[in-house]
């Protein structure tokens, strides 16, 4: 980092911060302690009205709050939001209604024309090649302040077959193949779930108490919820390398992979109405996997199978 952007940054994070010693300047911005230092000087020789404390638990004070220059960015920081932006095209539906096109307008208004020129460069080397989203999800902004803000929903949730009400605690909203998905805990079940938002069809918040124990879960340890009912029916497969790296692609928390000696094996469940389901997964495995248990798999992937063969 240059001198001069670290000195900008250096600015916004003793504003915030308004007490710090030489050891944050050094943790934050991979400085030596002689950098801090002559950062320090710099800081004080612009008129920025640093002060020493001294004694055991002394350090640096910001005496008085500082009115702080418009941020800049420079070359790849602009491409970089630039990429993330490009990515939000292919939404139909975000948190809060964004609009990509109004984003987008404003971010190139705001560049330099070297920058303009240099983005223009970029779209006819790049493509974007991602999943497009294939359903609305009208309630996104509802469920993910409710995520946020620790409350409790009375949805309409609707199935192919049925409309139910549920009451569910959010915890996180992802979007994955396609879909918008809500990752809840339903109050009515006592058990974590899944919801797909375009199926939500009404969502209100509630006065419900919301569970204390989901404050500290994200979306990345919120799997750790998901158990199996008693019902739910153990599967097990062999899998080859190849297979594994379609594992980590596309996979739930409900499976898992295992070592046992050299072999590597899928493991996981599904519930009696989601047949069909991991059937369908499993075929996207294709020659990579072999079912060893249970036996109804086995023969529901062959039907599957044969299925396809008489469409052709």
């Amino acid at each position: 980092m240059k001198k001069a952007e670290r000195i900008n940054q250096m600015l916004r994070f003793i504003n915030q911060k308004k007490q710090f010693t030489l050891q944050d300047l050094m943790q934050e911005f991979k400085i030596s302690k002689r950098t801090a230092l002559r950062d320090i000087t710099t800081l004080e020789g612009i008129g920025v009205p640093v002060y020493v404390e001294y004694g055991r638990y002394g350090g640096y004070r910001l005496l008085n709050q500082m009115q702080l220059p418009p941020i800049s960015f420079n070359s790849q920081e602009v491409y970089a939001l630039y990429f993330a932006m490009k990515a939000l095209s292919s939404f139909s539906n975000l948190p809060f209604q964004v609009s990509f096109r109004s984003i987008h307008k404003k971010f190139l208004n705001e560049l330099s024309v070297n920058q303009r020129q240099a983005i223009e460069r970029i779209q006819k080397r790049v493509s974007f090649r991602h999943t497009e989203q294939i359903k609305d999800s009208e309630h996104l902004e509802i469920l993910l302040l409710a995520a946020v803000n620790n409350k409790v929903l009375k949805i309409a949730y609707q199935k192919p077959s049925q409309t139910s009400t549920r009451i569910v605690q959010p915890i996180a909203i992802y979007f994955m193949k396609g879909y918008w998905y809500c990752r809840a805990y339903d109050m009515c079940k006592e058990a974590y779930r899944v919801f797909r938002c375009d199926r939500i069809t009404s969502a209100q918040v509630t006065d419900i108490q919301p569970l204390a124990d989901l404050n500290d879960i994200t979306l990345e340890n919120a799997h750790s919820l998901w158990t199996p009912s008693e019902n739910a029916i153990q599967f097990k497969c062999f899998i080859d390398q190849k297979g594994v790296e379609h594992f980590y692609q596309d996979h739930y928390p409900s499976i898992k992979l295992i070592h046992e000696g050299e072999n590597m094996y899928l493991v996981g469940s599904y519930e009696p109405n989601e047949l069909d389901f991991i059937v369908k997964y499993l075929s996207g495995f294709e020659q990579s996997v072999k079912i060893i248990k249970p036996e109804i798999l086995k023969e529901k992937l062959r039907q599957y199978y044969t299925n396809l063969l008489n469409h052709i």
